[in-house]
């Protein structure tokens, strides 16, 4: 089957469905695993926003936005040179992907005929749910159950683990110029990983808040986890936070590749975070992927 992914987690979810030969087309973004995006045709463009500061990111978000002018920009020629059979995209987010709405749209015009599942899911459960979904549509169903049943099975070794111990309140910073509290899947893995998550939107879009909104949750842990970076990224933003919250513990977390791609390693993300609010009894996971910010 040939498959194209517009969005990040979707590649993810491809390999870890071992259908990596039968991906022919990627985003700009689809960084993990690197091969992706070297060996794969590139058919969803955009701004490369990696030497501006997360205010300018917000700025130019919010400009476009406003304009009715897209973030991203489908290679229609390339889409139709692909012939796919399978088209995994999204509406769950505009700043996040293109909308699966465009994709149809081009399909027609072009005169392609592809499958085109739109993953859009909103807590935790959700994003388990859409992996079995792309395996059956993939033709791979037992691969996406047995995949989604060792996650699950993760899951429930961190809950045993944590069970009975105190669940300390966490806020969770989706973006730090402006605000952002978390949203979605996100407030799910606090829970998961035995913390309460505090000033958060479980199962809804992330808000954009204050800085005063957040500190009067009284978090004892901040988690920052802006989209669009990994660790050393959210390591710098979150000395713009520790100021807010003097009575609380900072730390930076892998936001790409732990907490907002809803894909298999949101997995990883429940482990990191059980490993921050429970270290006495979660083991630290690997270099890289959280660090404590003073």
């Amino acid at each position: 089957m040939r498959i194209v992914s517009l969005l990040p987690s979707a590649t993810e979810i491809v390999y870890a469905l071992g259908l990596g030969d039968d991906l022919v087309g990627v985003t700009f973004e689809c960084d993990e695993p690197a091969e992706a995006r070297r060996d794969k045709a590139v058919v969803v463009g955009g701004r490369d926003t990696s030497g501006l500061t997360p205010g300018e990111i917000d700025d130019y978000v919010k400009e476009r936005m406003a304009a009715g002018e897209d973030l991203y920009t489908l290679r229609a020629g390339a889409l139709a040179g692909l012939d796919p059979e399978l088209i995994l995209t999204q509406d769950l987010c505009r700043v996040c992907a293109l909308p699966s709405g465009q994709v149809e749209d081009a399909l027609g015009h072009l005169g392609c005929r592809s499958d085109v599942l739109s993953l859009d899911p909103y807590t935790l459960d959700d994003v388990l749910g859409t992996i079995v979904e792309v395996g059956a549509r993939a033709g791979v169903p037992g691969r996406s159950e047995s995949l989604v049943r060792t996650l699950r099975e993760r899951l429930a070794k961190i809950s045993a683990t944590v069970a009975g111990r105190e669940r300390p309140r966490v806020a969770l910073v989706e973006w730090v110029d402006p605000p952002f509290s978390a949203g979605h899947w996100v407030p799910d893995l606090v829970s998961a990983a035995g913390g309460e998550a505090v000033g958060a939107n479980p199962g809804v879009r992330s808000a954009e808040t204050t800085w005063a909104a957040l500190a009067a949750t009284d978090p004892q842990y901040v988690i920052v986890t802006p989209c669009g970076f990994h660790l050393d990224g959210a390591a710098q933003q979150a000395k713009l936070v520790v100021p807010h919250f003097p009575g609380a513990q900072v730390w930076a977390i892998d936001g790409d590749g732990l907490v907002v791609r809803p894909g298999p390693r949101l997995i990883d993300g429940v482990e990191a975070i059980a490993a921050i609010l429970h270290p006495d009894a979660v083991p630290a996971p690997p270099p890289g992927a959280i660090t404590r910010v003073a």
